[in-house]
């Protein structure tokens, strides 16, 4: 069946731009409504209402500027701060000294505020610090003396914006540390499904072909010889084989961009378990199902008769040609369990924890890595002596892909 891909992309930057883009227009329309709250405060009017008009275009035409960091370019920048610094400078020259005096508000008043969040919202702490430094000399020759409003404002406009600048460098490495991880995990699990195939087939092919070379001698001992090698070396590619480079974009305009290859969604409807579980049924294997339909997802119908298959599979190559095994199916409410329980010699203690490192991962990569990624379980009882049982255990809703990955797809 085809893959597809699939694309998350997890940006907590976006609503800071949509904030500043409101901000932006409020603040607009405040600096506005204290002019004409104050009207007969300024001696320029004239200049004053040219210098609202141009404020007021500028802002409307440029919200698509501020709507996100690839829109915002430095150009844009320099010149937002150049218009804030410019009302400012130009404010004792268009109001009274009883304006200066009282600590009346500056032409674009808090709309300033905006033109450096900006910058810090781009560049981080750093560009915010820089966008302070002039409107707080702006601000200072403005009032003609560092009275303490007047430095208390500065101030605040300072640390406000080198705080903001500092959160979003902060959550722009998260984002990116996220993405990585999601990327690795996505990988890991795509290497385990492939191990398990390998281990289905090729291995098992390998590890017949090395078996009857030695019994049948001469070339073909050579010939198993050669398999028994490949065999090893794949074994150890399986176990510790590299994960790939994590691929991910970084878009400054949508932020930290993710993408995994996924299997595509089952649309046939569910599968009646018995019918992938009948074949395994032979002389020495007994099946034992339900009087009734077992239905599953398709997708978790296939990975668990697999580990069905892989645990008749070990029985097979550990229990001896000789060894009896049944597999019992139960239909519980919740979740489908199948059992596979052999008369064989049994495990010895500590054995699978050493053949795990030994890279044979049939047991955990076929069986319990089939289940945990079904969000289902497999145990493992075996006593010396008597035999072996594994346990497959898997939930009938299906696993959700969204809380596995951290629930950090963002839209």
């Amino acid at each position: 069946m085809p893959k597809r891909e699939k694309v998350m992309r997890m940006s907590v930057e976006l609503p800071l731009w949509r904030a500043l883009a409101g901000y932006r227009v409020l603040t607009m329309l405040y600096a506005v409504g204290l002019f004409a709250s104050a009207y007969h405060e300024y001696d320029r009017p004239v200049v004053a209402i040219a210098y609202y008009v141009l404020l007021c275009a500028w802002t409307l035409a440029t919200l698509p500027r501020v709507r996100n960091a690839v829109a915002c370019t430095k150009r844009f920048l320099a010149v937002d701060l150049a218009i804030a610094l410019t009302g400012i400078v130009l404010t004792p020259w268009v109001v009274t000294d009883h304006h200066i005096d009282r600590g009346g508000p500056t032409l674009p008043s808090i709309w300033t505020a905006g033109s450096v969040l900006a910058f810090a919202i781009k560049g981080g702490w750093r560009w915010a610090a820089f966008a302070s430094t002039p409107v707080a000399v702006a601000n200072l020759v403005e009032r003609g003396r560092p009275a303490r409003d007047t430095v208390h404002n500065v101030i605040l406009v300072w640390v406000a914006s080198i705080a903001i600048g500092y959160v979003v460098e902060v959550a722009r490495a998260s984002e990116r540390t996220l993405a990585r991880a999601l990327e690795i995990e996505a990988a890991t699990r795509e290497r385990e499904r492939l191990a398990r195939d390998i281990h289905d087939s090729v291995l098992q092919v390998l590890a017949m072909v090395q078996r009857r070379g030695a019994v049948i001698g001469g070339e073909a001992a050579e010939l198993g010889r050669m398999a028994g090698e490949q065999e090893a070396a794949l074994r150890a590619l399986v176990s510790g084989g590299l994960v790939p480079v994590p691929r991910v974009s970084y878009d400054a305009a949508e932020g930290a961009v993710v993408r995994t290859v996924e299997e595509p969604d089952d649309t046939a409807g569910p599968v009646d378990l018995r019918t992938l579980l009948v074949p395994y049924a032979g002389a020495r294997v007994s099946f034992a199902e339900p009087g009734a339909p077992v239905p599953l997802p398709p997708g978790a119908a296939r990975e668990l008769a697999a580990a069905v298959g892989a645990a008749l599979d070990n029985v097979r190559r550990h229990a001896g040609p000789d060894a009896r095994a049944w597999i019992l199916v139960e239909d519980e409410p919740d979740e489908v369990v199948v059992t596979v329980r052999d008369d064989g010699p049994g495990i010895p203690e500590g054995r699978l924890a050493q053949a795990e490192g030994e890279g044979r991962l049939g047991v955990a990569l076929s069986i319990r890595g089939r289940l945990r990624d079904l969000g289902g379980s497999a145990e493992l009882l075996s006593t010396p002596g008597q035999g072996t049982e594994v346990e497959l255990k898997v939930p009938k809703a299906p696993k959700d892909p969204d809380v596995s990955r951290g629930k950090a797809e963002k839209r």
